[in-house]
């Protein structure tokens, strides 16, 4: 299978089964266009790796690969405080619950997948390829639950929801970053985020979503 995107992805997979991470290291790296930059055992295990090569000056991973559930720090704990710190880092998480609360719960933590454990591998390629291009994916099952589901607004994080309203107030990206003390490049990688989750294009267009619901 060929991936759709021009440079080559690098991950980081994080789950606490050593043999779940070889049987994914071995198909992901199967992919030309792939490279695992590392691996981590929990979520602490996988800030530190983060934190360690940002502060070295090394590349950082393009994707998570997250399990859900892991001893100590889980997957959504970890999204939480990845998309604050590096919101530019796309992030899937691996679940064994196909519960649309669980899903929301990932969305909200910041992740833009969602797919379930006994998914096949084409299933997760399939997942990076359309992430790395700009969408959100989940496992079909999840998909057709949150189809017939809560507003699109509830998928943003607690940081999305900040800048929607700050958008929605006419506010600019210097504006916003002031007001939440962010750089103003974080608020654009967070306003990207927002236009994917929403299936949103244009900056008009996010400003219209916005004003119309202000009150979310």
């Amino acid at each position: 299978m060929t991936l759709a995107f021009p440079q080559p992805a690098r991950l980081l997979l994080v789950d606490d089964h050593p043999l779940v991470r070889d049987g994914l290291r071995l198909r992901l790296e199967a992919v030309p266009n792939l490279e695992v930059l590392g691996e981590a055992d929990d979520g602490r295990a996988a800030l530190a790796w983060l934190q360690a090569r940002d502060e070295r000056g090394d590349a950082l991973p393009d994707l998570l690969l997250m399990d859900l559930n892991m001893p100590g720090m889980g997957g959504l704990e970890l999204a939480g405080i990845v998309h604050e710190r590096w919101p530019q880092i796309a992030m899937i998480v691996l679940s064994m619950h196909d519960n649309v609360e669980y899903t929301m719960q990932a969305m909200r933590a910041g992740a833009r997948g969602y797919l379930l454990k006994d998914e096949p591998a084409g299933e997760i390629l399939s997942a990076i390829e359309q992430i790395m291009n700009g969408r959100n994916y989940f496992s079909p099952a999840v998909a057709l639950r949150l189809s017939q589901g809560s507003l699109p607004t509830a998928l943003l994080s607690p940081r999305e929801q900040d800048i929607l309203r700050h958008i929605a107030q006419g506010s600019a990206n210097k504006q916003i970053a002031q007001a939440l003390h962010l750089s103003v490049r974080t608020v654009e990688t967070h306003r990207q985020n927002i236009k994917r989750k929403l299936g949103i294009e244009g900056q008009a267009e996010l400003v219209k979503f916005a004003v119309e619901h202000r009150g979310f």
